[in-house]
């Protein structure tokens, strides 16, 4: 559920990068990367409709370069890609050049999409032996890519070999009340399918350290988002209003400041708004920014998670982990039940699921049961049922960024709800609700499917700045 990456999209960017890489690796395996004379790329339903808005030819001429995604420096991407505008090829990650325009090799087939899904793109690479390739992704949302012909994404494990497998939310609600466990334990009894505990620990709090120091940087970032709707950045004023001139040399220090500043609902709810635009701004910005579950909805939980640091007891390392691992889960369940591609389920697939993975993460490390942990899913989710998503030209600047912000606090007040509540007497289930998201995706019409076809996309003149 959470990779790092660079934004602005998981399924516009980082799925469309990671297939452009597969795709050379596919190439190189089979001994045809010294042969290839051009690549073509064809961009299908929603990546053609907003992709140029997503930077998808972006990333794609990237992992078409074998750049990682996780380890490039974010700021080195304007030079990268001019490199290749002025030499007007690509060397792929074998050392071989091959000539490449992003104005001709690059294909939006605004009209056509594929039936497994709307986020489609084909590589067709023309060799010197005639032995031509063409193979086609599917961008499924998260950053998960699916090789036509596969019926899972490469990463995914037999569920015979995990301690606990879980389909949806009854049955993990099962495995926790009959082991006596929480929500996070049977998650990191899972994890040690892939790796060691040790190293699940240093992985999550890896992770926790990306998306600290993307809120930071969000914050003390002013200017301009690119993309041509001006819209400004807000995080970094909000910042300096709420800190009045108090002066700091580390992250650490701005946080501690940030602690001592009280209590009151107004600062609170601020500093949690803040903090939503800071990773969002950031993620418009082409940087480097952690899925959660995607990057449209990359600033819930980070936004959460800090609030819980600083403004919530006894919130350590192990709270760290317990928090990112509790919501992995919950948006786990979401992926099995639906989907979280905006593509295929309109916003309430990016942020009603990160909305509802951030409740139930704060439930658990306020202390809460795990059925109050279903319980704040289920209330953040009902309550984003039906998002739509419209973005004004392609761009995840209007109205995502904002609506990270309302996530976050919707996210809150979930939690307080179910921890206040008795599960017992709840009259809607969390894979209830998750069936019901799904009806409604499927029910929504495409023009609210991430193809700026319709809603705000359409009835906002372009170049109005959001602030």
């Amino acid at each position: 559920m959470f990779k790092i990456g660079i934004g602005p999209s998981s399924s516009h960017t980082l799925g469309p990068w990671r297939a452009a890489a597969r795709f050379i690796d596919g190439c190189i395996e089979q001994g045809l990367s010294d042969k290839i004379e051009s690549i073509t790329v064809l961009l299908y339903g929603s990546l053609a409709k907003t992709g140029a808005g997503h930077g998808t030819d972006i990333a794609v001429m990237l992992g078409l370069s074998g750049e990682d995604p996780v380890t490039m420096v974010p700021e080195s991407l304007p030079g990268k890609l001019e490199a290749i505008e002025q030499l007007g090829a690509i060397t792929l990650k074998n050392g071989q050049r091959v000539s490449f325009s992003r104005q001709s090799d690059i294909t939006f087939l605004f009209t056509e999409s594929l039936p497994f899904h709307p986020n489609a793109l084909t590589f067709l690479a023309q060799c010197s032996d005639g032995n031509n390739l063409a193979e086609t992704f599917y961008s499924i949302g998260g950053g998960f890519v699916v090789k036509e012909g596969e019926d899972t994404p490469a990463t995914q494990v037999d569920p015979a070999t995990l301690h606990y497998p879980v389909h949806n939310a009854t049955e993990l609600l099962d495995v926790c009340n009959r082991a006596k466990l929480h929500v996070s334990d049977v998650v990191a009894a899972n994890e040690l399918a892939w790796r060691s505990e040790s190293e699940t620990r240093l992985a999550v709090l890896n992770i926790w350290n990306v998306m600290r120091d993307c809120i930071y940087k969000g914050c003390h970032t002013h200017g301009i988002l690119p993309g041509g709707l001006d819209v400004h950045r807000r995080a970094s004023s909000v910042n300096q209003r709420l800190l009045t001139g108090q002066t700091y040399e580390s992250i650490d220090d701005w946080m501690a400041i940030i602690r001592s500043g009280g209590t009151s609902f107004n600062y609170i709810l601020d500093w949690v708004s803040c903090f939503a635009l800071a990773v969002n701004e950031e993620n418009a910005s082409f940087g480097r920014v952690v899925t959660a579950p995607t990057n449209g909805a990359a600033g819930v939980i980070p936004a959460v998670l800090m609030y819980a640091i600083l403004f919530c007891e006894k919130q350590n390392d192990e709270a760290i982990i317990r928090f990112l691992l509790t919501a992995s889960e919950i948006g786990s369940i979401f992926k099995k039940g639906a989907t979280i591609s905006a593509a295929m389920g309109g916003c309430q697939a990016e942020i009603g699921v990160s909305s509802a993975m951030a409740a139930a993460a704060l439930t658990e490390t306020q202390g809460g049961s795990p059925a109050q942990v279903m319980m704040a899913a289920e209330i953040a989710m009902e309550h984003h049922l039906g998002m739509t998503c419209d973005p004004i030209r392609g761009l995840v600047q209007i109205p995502c960024i904002e609506r990270n912000t309302m996530g976050a606090i919707k996210a809150i007040t979930a939690s307080q709800l179910a921890l206040q509540s008795d599960p017992t007497q709840a009259r809607v289930s969390l894979d209830g609700v998750i069936k019901t998201m799904w009806d409604t995706a499927l029910d929504m019409n495409s023009k609210y499917k991430e193809t700026a076809d319709g809603g705000l996309a359409i009835n906002i003149p372009v170049g109005l700045s959001e602030c």
